[in-house]
């Protein structure tokens, strides 16, 4: 059952992935858990990518298959390149999962402001620097939140603007999704087959919510989670399908349900800003230059 008491559509049957490696982050706790007991159910060998290697372990203690923990901070990104250079060998399928949600103002160790330094600039340098092992998919989990993002070229880090917690979230959302319209445009243009896709969970109820310092906010949060939401078993499900299922180029994957809150996962609509492939390549061009990572052609090439 759901939070709410209504019935939620549980992960079914994924195809085999026996001989596959995937990397899921943020795969201590909800979303990212679930995906990665699924996918080392389906046989592949997953490694849970995680900031506390010890939360890591004891998520993994009913897990089915193969897996390991390592150690990622992707608010950080020294912890980024010593995860990507202490990898060797193939990986089949790369999940950005981890995120933080509408918290309070704060930097990442590299001083970025710490949503969009987390959930996209982490993950965009942690791709690229993967990029040369990856042989089949990288999954980017976005939000419906995603549609109220404004992305500001100029202040990416909330230096000028007002903080706002939200605004904040919707921005680093929206720049998942334009991540991911720019490296599939990429990899295409390199003559990669790999795969580039994105996900969003609808209203799933985790430990994201109730985090933004605002009394009054947390608790609607909370309410909202019990009376509204999917549990995290039904949250994982576009992650899922984004994963393993025959899915476009830059397609995105989202539930069926009301308002896109629940449901079966299926391929739903994004936002204009988030189509924008002009944008998508300024967001690029800002990211390489912030994290000082950048698109392995030349790896990707030979």
């Amino acid at each position: 059952m759901s939070p709410s008491g209504t019935p939620t559509v549980r992960p079914t049957s994924l195809p085999d992935l026996s001989g596959r490696t995937a990397v899921v982050t943020g795969a201590n706790s909800g979303i990212g858990r679930v995906t990665a007991r699924e996918l080392a159910r389906a046989g592949a060998h997953v490694v849970l990518a995680v900031r506390d290697p010890a939360r890591g372990r004891a998520a993994t203690h009913d897990f089915p298959g193969s897996s390991e923990v390592r150690r990622l901070d992707l608010a950080d990104l020294s912890s980024v390149r010593e995860f990507a250079e202490g990898w060797s060998g193939d990986l089949h399928l790369l999940v950005a999962n981890a995120g933080i949600m509408a918290v309070p103002r704060g930097r990442t160790s590299d001083g970025f402001e710490s949503q969009f330094g987390t959930n996209h600039l982490g993950h965009f340098a942690l791709t690229n620097l993967l990029l040369p092992h990856v042989r089949d998919r990288v999954v980017v989990v976005s939000s419906a939140a995603h549609r109220v993002g404004r992305l500001d070229l100029e202040d990416l880090n909330h230096e000028r603007r007002r903080y706002s917690a939200w605004a904040a979230y919707g921005q680093s959302k929206l720049a998942n999704l334009l991540f991911v319209l720019e490296l599939q445009r990429r990899l295409f243009e390199a003559g990669s087959r790999v795969l580039v896709t994105a996900a969003h969970p609808g209203w799933a109820s985790t430990n994201l919510q109730g985090r933004t310092g605002n009394p009054v906010g947390d608790v609607l949060a909370r309410l909202g989670n019990r009376l509204l939401a999917q549990d995290d078993q039904g949250g994982a499900l576009p992650t899922l399908h984004a994963a393993t299922a025959d899915v476009p180029p830059a397609g995105y994957v989202g539930p069926s349900g009301f308002q896109e809150t629940r449901g079966a996962p299926t391929l739903v609509g994004r936002s204009a800003a988030a189509s924008d492939g002009t944008l998508a390549r300024e967001l690029w061009t800002r990211s390489e230059e912030l994290t000082g990572v950048r698109f392995p052609l030349a790896a990707l090439a030979g």
